[in-house]
């Protein structure tokens, strides 16, 4: 069987972009998470950190499905959403589009660039809940805003968020960031634990200046990335609920994959979250594969977007330039 491939990434998230509309593919469930499998190892001539698949809709533009290297589903991806947003967007040529998610219906559309000749999306992040059963985080509270959590850590405090994605963030300096902490905390609440059955993406925020963060994430089903783009919206939100920053204001995200921009909206205490970023296509390529033999795929075409590749490692320049002034 003939599949064909976009690799595309948001701040160095990069997945690879399977179009279930312009092609008349037929997977079952066991064959989406079996492909992430297969073609996200590292180890292969593909690789990423998950798989999108572009599907039919019958309520918005399109729908996207969200599998990670290992297989797991993901009911979101903030990064993902915005390679979908600049994919789906370029397919029916528009410049706006709704996408149909597990949790939400969500905009999406073509952005000014947040850094020249940068393809930009701007992605809306909701629905988001504080409620404690929504991670599901089992504690005898109902929200968890900055404050400990024993089990964990003596010091730090969290807050607990769904957007729709689970969080638990807390704001750190950059000695806590470059610990062995955030491993240590990760690996607990993603394995076998009371607290987060359902395992949680784990976010260190710093504030660099007022109007930018710096986030780390431990993503769920993933690991350390160089960028989560529900963790970074998450993030920016609780540094607004803790002082540093202000709804109606950007704010400049910066990762280990580069940067974004989030925007926080508040009515009646309810949040929405615009997520804008870059969407870069590193590569098209096609392989031929036995969904019963999905480990055995050869590679046998593919494209390489050199100048976009080129145009985004000046983005990074920049981006690690400031924070290794601010960083501190």
């Amino acid at each position: 069987m003939n599949i064909k491939l976009t690799k595309c990434h948001g701040s160095g998230n990069d997945f690879l972009i399977i179009d279930e509309i312009s092609n008349n593919y037929s997977f079952t469930e066991e064959d989406r998470a079996n492909m992430a499998i297969a073609f996200c190892n590292r180890g292969t001539k593909l690789g990423a950190d998950g798989i999108l698949y572009v599907m039919p809709s019958n309520k918005a533009d399109a729908r996207m499905r969200v599998f990670n290297a290992d297989g797991s589903e993901a009911s979101m991806c903030g990064n993902g959403i915005r390679c979908v947003a600049r994919y789906v967007c370029e397919l029916l040529n528009v410049k706006e589009a709704i996408i149909e998610t597990m949790k939400a219906n969500l905009e999406v559309k073509n952005e000014d660039d947040i850094f020249p000749e940068i393809p930009t999306y701007l992605v809306e992040i909701s629905p988001v809940s504080f409620q404690t059963e929504d991670l599901p985080l089992r504690i005898n509270q109902e929200t968890l805003l900055n404050e400990k959590i024993a089990s964990l850590h003596s010091e730090l405090t969290f807050t607990a968020l769904a957007v729709p994605n689970p969080h638990l963030i807390t704001i750190v300096d950059k000695a806590t960031i470059e610990s062995s902490v955030q491993e240590e905390i990760s690996s607990y609440v993603n394995g076998p634990n009371e607290l987060l059955p359902d395992g949680v993406n784990v976010s260190f925020v710093s504030i660099l200046d007022k109007g930018s963060i710096y986030v780390r994430t431990y993503e769920r089903g993933v690991g350390f990335t160089n960028a989560c783009g529900t963790a970074m919206s998450a993030s920016s939100l609780v540094s607004i609920l803790n002082g540093y920053n202000n709804t109606g204001e950007f704010i400049e995200v910066y990762n280990n994959g580069g940067k974004v921009r989030c925007y926080v909206h508040e009515n009646d205490g309810k949040y929405r979250i615009d997520l804008i970023g870059n969407a870069t296509y590193v590569y098209e390529a096609s392989v031929e594969a036995d969904l019963n033999k999905l480990a055995d795929f050869v590679l046998t075409d593919k494209f390489i977007y050199e100048q976009e590749a080129a145009q985004y490692g000046r983005l990074q320049d920049a981006a690690q330039a400031y924070l290794k002034e601010k960083l501190v």
